[in-house]
């Protein structure tokens, strides 16, 4: 069985919000601060965000 991994969100910002994207069937509004590793994920749908040009932001092959 494949497992897909979950959904990373690439931001300018370091303040985010996930809601899971799916309207009634998302689940609530939540508000995330990336810290200096340079990303954050959702304790709800495991969505990771990650800063633009921080450190977790590397080339998808590197």
């Amino acid at each position: 069985m494949n497992i897909d991994a979950p959904e990373t969100i690439k931001v300018s910002q370091t303040r985010v919000s996930c809601d899971g994207g799916g309207g009634a069937l998302g689940h609530p509004k939540v508000w995330y601060t990336i810290g200096p590793e340079g990303f954050i994920e959702c304790g709800y749908c495991d969505r990771r965000f990650v800063l633009e040009s921080g450190p977790a932001d590397k080339p998808a092959d590197g």
